[in-house]
């Protein structure tokens, strides 16, 4: 054989390398998009219902949820540690029990003991936002529907700790599969409940948020029942002696997901930030945000299904101890999730106006201003996709690496040390008022993403991998 022809071969084996683990990449990640989409679809549609009601409360309704999921999203991120120590242990061994179980109950255990502090804080979500400067109309209203919907944090917590366990193993379709049950569940709950249907009480706000709950709770029963009696998942005995403590692992999972947290903080902050900033500009820039930040949310799941996706395949390939499948897992996750966004940003700059018409009736009197200002908006939403999308699935490759500690920093720099100062500038200073703010969002994700891929691009070309088995 002739070096010309061994040379094709290799080349050859390394095309089919890349395309086994796009197609790996995809095979999973789906699930989980559709699975973060459905997440997302619940808030979408209580807004939606809300929205309904006028632009005060749907103001109110996006102060309350900024709050809320700036805990929520946070605490999240201190469980998602769960997933690449599972991922690692798999990738180590397939038939691995106790490893994982250890991982995944103690999981658990840091969800409960997060939510009393939690709650505790969001009970004080009225006073909080008077004194952000919000007026009292605003804060009363928003910090009722947050009394509602702050009991929702602990099942959402557990239920994603089961999600990505079934994940990491490869099986992330039953996760899927009730998160969409969920939508009609709470889409009839909210409906009910805000308006006072089918004999329900006309709550309001308030009545969106107990829907939330309750559709969080029945979530999380029916992927607990599955973990029970799927033989897929039983043989793990997830909740047999759950009382016992692991303080070894349980420190584990504060190590990597505590940065985690801070980093989600830091960028959730950011983004609710500027939220709570368009109420002090005015209540139709805060309407138009908010309809402009969950569409763009929406198309987030996508990269963030991509990210969580990258974070098991790297951890598969970290268990088993192969440097160059952690290089294309990560690369693979980061083309596809760069693919995505071309088509998102496509979608945002040709069809705002009816993304926002799902938001506020054209035809309704007042909402003329909040609809054109709402469209704007997306145009710098179109332009920031590819920088969300790098900085989300780079965070990921990361992830499945145990390397939390830099990005945790990296997230702070970009988002605080660069786009809030630009964004501030801009908005005040500068004049351009909310304009303004969603052009420092965009600066501090594009700060944020070059720094990761820097990050991750160093750790992979100089194959630092078998040596770091821990963030550093």
């Amino acid at each position: 054989m002739n070096q010309a022809t061994a040379g094709e071969i290799r080349r050859a084996a390394l095309r089919a390398d890349w395309m086994r683990e796009v197609a790996a990449t995809l095979t999973l990640a789906w699930p989980m998009i559709l699975s973060n989409l459905a997440g997302t679809a619940l808030a979408t549609m209580d807004l939606v219902l809300i929205g309904r009601l006028g632009p005060e409360p749907l103001a109110a309704a996006a102060l309350a949820t900024n709050l809320f999921h700036a805990v929520l999203i946070s605490a999240i991120g201190l469980v998602t540690a769960v997933s690449p120590l599972v991922a690692a242990e798999y990738g180590r061994c397939r038939h691995s029990v106790r490893d994982i179980r250890r991982s995944v109950r103690q999981g658990l255990w840091v969800a409960i003991a997060i939510c009393a502090p939690s709650w505790l804080f969001l009970s004080q979500g009225e006073t909080l936002l008077r004194t952000l400067g919000q007026t009292p109309t605003l804060a009363a209203a928003a910090g009722g529907y947050l009394h509602a919907l702050q009991w929702a944090l602990l099942p959402n917590l557990a239920f994603v700790v089961l999600r990505l366990f079934m994940a990491a193993l490869g099986r992330p379709g039953w996760g899927l599969a009730i998160g969409l049950l969920a939508l009609p569940v709470n889409l009839l709950l909210a409906w009910m409940l805000i308006f006072g249907r089918l004999g329900a009480p006309a709550l309001g706000l308030a009545g969106a948020g107990i829907a939330t709950t309750i559709t969080a709770a029945l979530a999380f029963a029916a992927l607990s029942a599955v973990a029970m009696t799927d033989r897929r998942f039983r043989r793990y005995h997830l909740f047999g002696r759950f009382w016992r403590p692991d303080w070894n692992r349980f420190r584990s999972i504060w190590r990597i997901g505590l940065p985690i947290a801070v980093t989600l903080a830091f960028e959730v902050a950011f983004f609710g930030g500027a939220g709570l900033l368009m109420g002090v500009i005015g209540t139709t820039e805060l309407a138009a945000h908010t309809i402009a930040l969950q569409i763009a949310a929406l198309c987030f799941m996508v990269p963030l299904g991509v990210g969580q996706a990258a974070t098991i395949r790297v951890g598969h390939a970290l268990g088993a101890a192969d440097p160059a499948a952690v290089g294309i897992a990560g690369w693979a996750a980061f083309g596809v999730a760069m693919g995505f966004g071309c088509l998102t940003a496509l979608l945002l700059v040709a069809v705002p106006g009816m993304l926002v018409g799902a938001f506020l009736d054209p035809a309704a009197v007042g909402n003329g201003p909040v609809i054109a200002l709402a469209v704007q908006f997306l145009f710098f939403a179109a332009v920031f996709q590819l920088a969300d999308g790098a900085q989300v699935v780079g965070a990921g490759m990361l992830r499945g690496l145990k390397d939390t500690r830099r990005p945790m920093l990296y997230a702070a720099l970009g988002y605080w040390g660069i786009g809030t100062p630009a964004g501030l500038l801009l908005a005040f200073p500068g004049k351009l008022g909310g304009t303004g703010l969603w052009i420092g969002l965009a600066i501090g994700l594009a700060a944020v993403s070059l720094m990761l891929l820097a990050r991750w691009w160093r750790r992979e070309t100089l194959r630092l991998v078998p040596r770091h088995l821990h963030s550093d």
